[in-house]
């Protein structure tokens, strides 16, 4: 009886970590999309060419801009998103970027 009862428990503990596992990356999906509509959206920050990553609500934006400003607004814009924890900016500025 025990030993039926320990599996149980290992098999809800299972299926409870896998489906939170795919609601955090539904919502990381969310995200992402939201971002990337934001930048690319944005005549500053032409975000089209800018790679997003997103993980349990932290955003990391990367790629290249032509100012520094394109580069403050592109984080501006992705914080603003509603249920972003937090943004790392690795984007470079690249005077020649497109």
């Amino acid at each position: 009886m025990r030993r039926t009862l320990a599996v149980v428990i290992l098999a809800l503990s299972a299926f409870t970590a896998t489906v939170s596992a795919q609601s955090s990356n539904k919502a990381d999906d969310k995200l992402y999309d939201q971002v990337r509509l934001r930048l690319a959206g944005d005549p500053m920050v032409n975000g089209g060419a800018l790679e997003v990553d997103v993980k349990d609500g932290a955003v990391t934006l990367r790629g290249k801009v032509r100012t520094d400003k394109a580069r403050e607004r592109a984080e501006k814009l992705a914080k603003k998103v509603k249920g972003v924890k937090s943004v790392t900016n690795e984007i470079k500025i690249d005077t020649n970027a497109h």
